[in-house]
């Protein structure tokens, strides 16, 4: 005779009907495949899927799709991992993009990349949300100066932000439920530029590069008065980098992407008077030591 179940303590919840999560992602996954495996599991979590109805619907083995929920293995060809995105009714063009670029930064060459892609029934691109075509227009150029700032190139930049619009896309329904869409998405922006940005051996970004692409120093003739100028300006971008984030954020925005103070607050999501607060906290970290006063239009690097 089977034992009846004991009763449920108080607050104790019932037992899960869903099955066994998968379990966490493996430690070796890298940022790049992170991107778009993080969305896919979260949309999974959220579904009410068990692994059995994704093996059903998507028509692979328990086995495989548990490792690529993990990352677990060789990276996932382009076949299971269109399955699984179609199962979960995930936007597929973002997600490939997102997953195109993990598969190189996974070694794999365009030849490999290309017959996988090909070997799926080619959709009609979809488009994004109306909302997030417009958020989309309204960031590209901050979200972009900033990362050129950081990044160096007008190559890394437009790439990671492309990356961070696509990783948006995918989660668009949490990002817009979230009561600050605008932080939500500057903090995700963010964090891509910061896995490819440079930084010193303490954790702070390496500014230090932005010192050669000012305008004061390429004004400079002299060779020897423009590397003095760089190694001043060297100092004062690297005083920047270890400012408080969101003081940097201000200051990289307002002063070194040349973006209108009253932009910012929008970009980064904060209030007007908590932008105002943080530039002026800021500025007076720096001021006597690395600013001045009496230039136009307000502070340069001395």
């Amino acid at each position: 005779m089977t034992p009846s179940p004991l009763p449920r303590q108080p607050g104790e919840e019932p037992p899960s009907r869903r099955g066994r999560r998968p379990e966490a992602i493996e430690d070796h996954v890298g940022a790049t495949h992170r991107a778009w495996l993080e969305p896919v599991r979260s949309r999974f979590f959220a579904s009410g899927l068990t692994l059995d109805d994704l093996v059903k619907l998507s028509g692979y083995s328990k086995a495989r799709i548990s490792e690529l929920l993990r990352g677990k293995g060789y990276y996932p060809g382009w076949e299971i991992t269109y399955s699984v995105v179609r199962a979960l009714d995930i936007p597929v063009w973002p997600l490939r993009r997102l997953w195109t670029a993990a598969a190189r930064d996974a070694n794999k060459d365009d030849t490999w990349i290309h017959k996988r892609i090909h070997a799926v029934q080619v959709l009609e691109p979809e488009q994004p949300p109306v909302a997030h075509r417009g958020f989309k227009e309204a960031m590209r150029h901050p979200y972009t100066a900033y990362a050129r700032t950081l990044l160096q190139t007008d190559r890394r930049a437009q790439w990671v932000v492309a990356q961070a619009f696509d990783i948006l896309w995918l989660g668009w329904d949490e990002a817009v439920s979230n009561s600050n869409m605008p932080r939500h998405a500057w903090r995700m922006l963010r964090s891509r530029v910061m896995l490819r940005a440079e930084h010193h051996p303490d954790g702070h970004p390496d500014l230090r590069p932005a010192a050669f692409f000012t305008v004061a120093q390429n004004r400079i003739d002299d060779l020897d008065a423009r590397f003095a100028q760089i190694d001043r300006q060297a100092d004062f971008f690297d005083a920047v980098a270890r400012l408080p984030q969101d003081q940097m954020d201000v200051l990289v925005l307002r002063y070194l992407c040349n973006i209108h103070p009253d932009a910012i607050p929008n970009i980064i999501g904060l209030t007007p008077a908590m932008t105002h607060t943080l530039d002026h906290h800021a500025r007076g970290a720096l001021e006597g030591t690395y600013l001045r006063r009496d230039a136009p239009g307000g502070i340069t690097p001395r």
